[in-house]
């Protein structure tokens, strides 16, 4: 077992997975808080390090390309303090953090783990339901349906059309842009079948974003609908004569699993902390849990 606390958040590896918890600081960034516990394991690892500082190290870990459908939708345009795979290490737990890397890498290389890109989500996505309110409307997910709403700085010409409602399923794409400079952000949902998307300003299908603080939680909301897409390093369906049709209720069913499991765990780890379960007891629990995702 590996661990180490900081205000920035407390990471714990125990061979199987490296758990993260962000602190309770009050300069923790707000996805990192809304996000809360995520549980990576060590299939979904491509490396860590970690960088000394003057005044404070890094510590970061690197995720297999594909594996976590939140970097899958920022593809790297994260604001540096969001980024849940970067902690902050005070200058006297140097020593920890390198023994805490070296642990990592060991598991790295006894299970061979192949740190090439996925084809498929490793990591469950942020829990739902979800709601954020961020730019010019608010939108709801409960992990079938997404809901939009519109508030004063909406553009009339999308406003017009009132709140607006639709399935994951009726869905090609999900999107997330940051602002950048004087360009504004979005959230977009692209609907399987549509043609070329109005800009952010006008399509109902958007929400555009201003470059404030909450802009960074719709993210998650991107995430907890791409992990309900198909990935999209998926292999080509097989030809139709082959191809075995899965309903929408068991594609749906699937996503409740991830969230029921990622409950379980974080049940698993509570109890651990308050001493319901011994360590051997909440080890073997947890790794069978792990097996079923």
């Amino acid at each position: 077992m590996a661990e180490i606390i900081q205000k920035d958040g407390t990471w714990t590896f125990d061979g199987d997975a490296v758990r993260i918890v962000p602190g309770r600081d009050k300069g923790v960034a707000l996805l990192r808080q809304n996000l809360g516990e995520v549980l990576v394991p060590v299939r979904a690892l491509a490396g860590i390090s970690f960088e000394p500082g003057r005044k404070a190290g890094r510590l970061r870990l690197r995720l297999r390309e594909g594996a976590d459908p939140l970097l899958q939708v920022t593809g790297g345009r994260l604001p540096e303090g969001s980024d849940p795979y970067r902690l902050t290490v005070e200058p006297d737990r140097t020593g920890v953090a390198e023994y805490f890397v070296d642990a990592v890498r060991n598991a790295l290389l006894l299970e061979q783990v192949d740190p090439g890109p996925c084809d498929t989500y490793l990591l469950p996505g942020p829990a739902v339901p979800i709601a954020v309110g961020a730019g010019d409307g608010s939108v709801a997910f409960d992990g079938d349906r997404i809901s939009l709403e519109w508030n004063w700085t909406t553009e009339e010409a999308k406003s017009s059309g009132g709140p607006r409602e639709f399935r994951v399923a009726d869905l090609r794409a999900v999107e997330w842009a940051p602002s950048k400079g004087l360009e504004n952000g979005w959230l977009r949902f692209t609907p399987a079948g549509a043609s070329q998307p109005a800009a952010p300003k006008y399509d109902p299908y958007t929400v555009e974003l201003f470059g404030f603080k909450k802009d960074p939680l719709m993210a998650l909301v991107a995430a907890a609908v791409a992990v309900r897409l198909p990935h999209p390093a998926a292999r080509p369906e097989a030809p139709a004569e082959e191809a075995v049709p899965v309903p929408a209720a068991e594609a749906r069913s699937a996503a409740e699993d991830h969230d029921a499991l990622l409950r379980r765990l974080r049940e698993l780890g509570e109890m651990h902390q308050t001493g319901i379960l011994t360590a051997d007891e909440f080890t073997a629990a947890k790794q069978a849990v792990l097996r079923r995702f």
